[in-house]
């Protein structure tokens, strides 16, 4: 599937000139046990199930208590909020950066015929951005709830390692292969809306640790959070490409 054209017509204009930015759930609800029950937990009071057995108020309100900890401990923290806001604007500070005051030959360099030139590089971030993002709103925030002894933050940390890492080479898939449909302007440009939407969508939505699914590379449980990381490091790990072309003892000099 092609990604959404970009959000506004992209000007055709130089880098430097394009902005830095533009642009701009379900709860867990704990059923409440018969208003009569005995205050004191350790009572041992009885009620009856569907079966007709009986089982100990205890035991219900343990299992109360265990739900709500481990809904409360999949909830985003607002550090951890904070943490992916701060990567995305990094992340996209040095897209702009590494292609600041690039000529129309140095972007359209390439180190080999089978390798993507700066300009290629960029249109595959813009389009990355869209792609993903769409995966999370379409797909990750559709899907079920998450087990509750999940470990999110060795997820996370995955992701920010592997991400970024330009020693493991990975294939494109097809909706990401730049084909030359913007500029290197244009793309630019796009990436940039979209990048602002998307740190938008971060700070506005409450539930990004409420779905997972592991239809994903890493075939692990992931969630709305661990996909926006995978935006920003996807974008990291393609500013070291275009790094990696700039330092090409063949690169332009102007």
């Amino acid at each position: 599937m092609q990604p959404k054209t970009p959000r506004d017509a992209a000007a055709n204009r130089p880098l430097d000139a394009c902005a830095k930015n533009s642009t701009p759930r379900p709860d867990f609800v704990v059923q409440s046990v018969n208003s009569q029950l005995p205050q004191d937990p350790t009572s041992n009071y009885s009620i009856p199930n569907d079966g007709g057995t009986m089982k100990r108020v205890p035991l219900l309100l343990y299992a109360l208590v265990f739900l709500a900890i481990a809904a409360s401990a999949q909830n985003l923290s607002q550090a951890d909020r904070e943490k992916a806001e701060k990567y995305l604007a990094q992340t996209r500070d040095g897209v702009v950066a590494a292609t600041k005051g690039l000529s129309d030959a140095q972007l359209k360099f390439k180190a080999a015929p089978d390798r993507w030139s700066i300009a290629e590089v960029l249109e595959h971030i813009a389009l990355g951005e869209d792609f993903i993002f769409q995966n999370i709103t379409a797909n990750i925030m559709k899907a079920p709830a998450g087990p509750a002894d999940r470990d999110t933050a060795k997820i996370d940390a995955m992701i920010l390692a592997v991400l970024p890492d330009r020693t493991q080479k990975r294939q494109a898939p097809g909706p990401l292969v730049p084909t030359g449909r913007w500029t290197a302007g244009e793309s630019l440009d796009h990436f940039l809306k979209s990048r602002a939407h998307t740190i938008e969508f971060l700070q506005s939505t409450p539930d990004l640790r409420a779905h997972v699914s592991a239809d994903n590379p890493f075939q692990q449980p992931l969630d709305a959070y661990d996909w926006i990381l995978f935006i920003a490091g996807h974008s990291d790990r393609h500013t070291k490409q275009i790094l990696e072309v700039k330092a090409d003892p063949n690169f332009p000099k102007n």
